[in-house]
């Protein structure tokens, strides 16, 4: 197998797994290319290896990419694969870790399934942004596996956000902004602001609206073969787009249109995790005296 291990931060604990899946990966006779962002860190330990640059394409030749950190490293790494096809591992060295299918403790044991071909692979959608004027990040990469997030900015007013769903008005929310959400991405910023959690592969959308003036508003989820056309309009002259991990300041009254992306992306699974299972593990769900241990 050819793996790219890519790591967003240079941090110690981050460092250590890295140099520590550099080993595991080699021991078992496969070849592994490093982010060039761990070159220093790799160098100091007197590690030998191959780099890539994270800031160019990545090629279709790798097998899979190995993401170390967190939720934000791997959502980070959402521009660099872009449509290659090349599947992640999310490898947490993080807290909480949705999207990172293993946790640090069980490493190596995680690891050796993986090569042994105990896996699946998780298919999951993104949202692609359009807008009626140029806006460079949009139109360099224009996606989001989470969440796309409009949002005020440099104010305390509420936005008034007028929201089309295939060409025919919804609503006009009132509020300080508004969330629209993948599956994968029910489980971020849409939950902690009362959204529903959806499966992974559920094919829809969640808009979720944040502290609506309007008390009888709620989440909705929709089909994600639709188009979601929206304006933001306010008392100040801009407000925010956050795509994932990725902020940027639009004008008011710019036309955003949000519909399912044209690719996937996906994500590997290691046998004996499910999607079902980290709920329980991470939300605690069934840790109740009343249940049978």
């Amino acid at each position: 197998m050819k793996i790219a291990l890519f790591c967003a931060y240079n941090q110690a604990v981050t460092e250590e797994y890295a140099a520590s899946i550099h080993g595991i990966v080699q021991q078992a006779g496969h070849h592994i290319d490093v982010d060039f962002r761990l070159k220093k860190s790799f160098e100091a330990k007197g590690l030998n290896a191959h780099y890539f640059d994270s800031s160019q394409p990545m090629e279709s030749s790798y097998d899979a990419l190995f993401s170390v950190g967190g939720d934000g490293t791997l959502l980070r790494a959402i521009p660099f694969i872009h449509n290659s096809g090349v599947p992640i591992l999310g490898i947490n060295t993080g807290r909480l870790g949705f999207l990172t299918s293993l946790q640090k403790e069980s490493l190596e044991k995680g690891l050796r399934l993986f090569f042994d071909g105990n896996y699946q692979l998780i298919s999951r959608s993104l949202i692609e942004v359009k807008t009626d004027i140029a806006v460079e990040a949009i139109t360099d990469f224009g996606y989001a596996l989470n969440e796309v997030t409009l949002i005020r900015k440099n104010t305390t007013s509420m936005l008034n956000i007028e929201t089309e769903i295939d060409g025919k008005e919804l609503t006009t929310y009132w509020a300080d902004g508004l969330i629209i959400a993948t599956p994968t991405g029910s489980t971020g910023y849409s939950l902690s602001n009362g959204g529903p959690i959806l499966s992974p592969q559920t094919e829809s959308f969640v808009l979720n609206p944040i502290a609506p003036h309007n008390i009888n508003m709620r989440p909705l989820v929709l089909p994600d073969s639709i188009c979601i056309t929206i304006r933001v309009n306010g008392r100040g002259t801009h407000h925010l787009v956050s795509m994932d991990a990725r902020s940027l300041s639009v004008p008011m009254d710019t036309q955003i249109s949000l519909q399912k992306a044209p690719f996937q992306i996906q994500t590997i699974q290691i046998q004996g995790d499910d999607f079902f299972q980290t709920l329980r593990n991470k939300l605690f769900w069934g840790h109740d005296t009343r249940n049978r241990q």
